[in-house]
């Protein structure tokens, strides 16, 4: 499947990044467009693409409101309530790390449990 169809769920969500900054805005849109990629690649069926996409910008929204309540509005509580209401799974940042460093070290995290797991056995 094409990439390009996928790729206007990011492009035309402007909730994406609202709030952020320019630099952790490109992170995270950059991480999207990797993993929409990869979606576009391996999905045999347009339709759960579209909703894998779909779930993948949802999590995106998410994380970009988690990086801007905890960076920008200093709302730590709330983006501690938005952090549980997601399930997300990532070690809470530093109250001293900048929103470049929190959202690297978030969407890595989120890359690496995305990873299928390699048995040690092989």
């Amino acid at each position: 499947m094409l990439a390009k169809p996928l790729l206007n769920h990011i492009l035309e969500d402007d909730a994406l990044t609202r709030g952020l900054g320019d630099a952790e805005a490109r992170i995270l849109v950059e991480w999207l467009v990797e993993r929409v990629e990869k979606i576009a690649k391996n999905s045999a069926c347009e339709s759960s693409a579209h909703r894998e996409v779909r779930l993948l910008c949802r999590k995106g929204r998410a994380i970009g409101r988690f990086v801007g309540l905890w960076c920008h509005s200093r709302a730590r509580g709330a983006a501690g309530q938005l952090a549980a209401a997601e399930n997300f799974a990532w070690p809470f940042p530093s109250p001293a790390a900048d929103a470049c460093e929190i959202m690297t070290m978030i969407v890595l995290y989120e890359t690496e449990q995305n990873q299928p797991q390699i048995s040690a056995n092989r």
